[in-house]
């Protein structure tokens, strides 16, 4: 099975690398080994979609990220990545999808439809990442330097994470701070697994030259303390960083003979989602250590 399902993490993969291509349903077969009639049938009962649908889905995926996080970006724009020609068309499918046009989305997206769709997408994909323990050949120990941060502090169940990004994302704009100028850290006081979706904090960060002042987005200054931190880079979602995250716990740290530092784990985002494909993002994952 695992061969099986090493083979169609690759079509996965694939599939999010060429979303502004047509779909090459033979290409796709050749890279999970199958004939093209197996493949088809064999990635429907995989993921309770065919792989047309699969890949129309990714594209609204992208579609609603840039939408809800890139204001910048037109809804024309949008639908042509997509794959639209026009934007009748984009918008059909969009609110089949997740019950607002785009331009509702945009305005005040309502994530409840998103979630519905994506989050048993997400549980299928967790099943075909790799096997085994993380590569920690590459984890550094580094200084980190005390760094002084703009926090819009998310409390509550974990998906209404992407309204809080909204309105940090807000007061990021106002005040002129893109990724591109400040580094954009997220700091994990809990683990989702185990705290019950109230008690979920996570704090979403920028990197800022001095105090924030007060706002009506409820952003305020927080202090990353300096000191020395175990360095691991992720690619792909941060969906599936827990892994990663767990085996730094149970694996590296033990037989390291290191000892945590009294802060959370926190990550710095280096690439984002829609901007790179998802399995190309990066983040790098901070473990605080005395």
């Amino acid at each position: 099975m695992n061969g099986i399902r090493q083979r169609f993490a690759r079509v996965l993969t694939e599939v999010e690398r060429s979303l502004d291509e047509p779909l090459d349903i033979r290409g796709l077969a050749g890279v999970a080994a199958y004939s093209r009639f197996h493949f088809q049938r064999q990635f429907s009962a995989f993921f309770g979609v065919s792989i047309t649908e699969y890949q129309r889905l990714m594209r609204m995926k992208r579609a609603g990220q840039q939408l809800a996080f890139r204001p910048s970006v037109t809804v024309t724009e949008i639908a042509y990545d997509a794959g639209y020609e026009n934007l009748e068309s984009f918008s059909r499918i969009f609110k089949r999808v997740f019950r607002q046009t785009p331009s509702e989305f945009r305005k005040a997206a309502d994530w409840t439809a998103w979630h519905q769709t994506y989050d048993p997408l997400i549980e299928l994909k967790g099943q075909f990442m790799p096997v085994g323990n993380p590569d920690f050949t590459s984890l550094r120990i580094s200084e980190f330097p005390e760094t002084l941060v703009a926090v819009f502090e998310h409390k509550g169940p974990q998906s209404d994470l992407p309204a809080s990004v909204q309105k940090f994302i807000a007061w990021r704009k106002e005040n002129a701070l893109p990724p591109s100028k400040s580094a954009t850290f997220n700091i994990l006081y809990y683990d989702p697994k185990s705290t019950i979706p109230e008690d979920f904090r996570f704090d979403i960060c920028c990197a800022v030259s001095g105090p924030v002042t007060d706002n009506e987005h409820g952003v305020v200054t927080k202090t990353i303390p300096g000191g020395p931190v175990a360095v691991v880079r992720h690619t792909g979602s941060l969906d599936f960083a827990e892994r990663t995250i767990r085996a730094l716990y149970r694996d590296w740290l033990p037989q390291s003979g290191r000892e945590l530092r009294d802060f959370p784990l926190f990550v710095q985002r280096l690439s984002f989602f829609p901007d790179v494909p998802e399995h190309a993002a990066q983040t790098d994952i901070f473990l605080p250590l005395q």
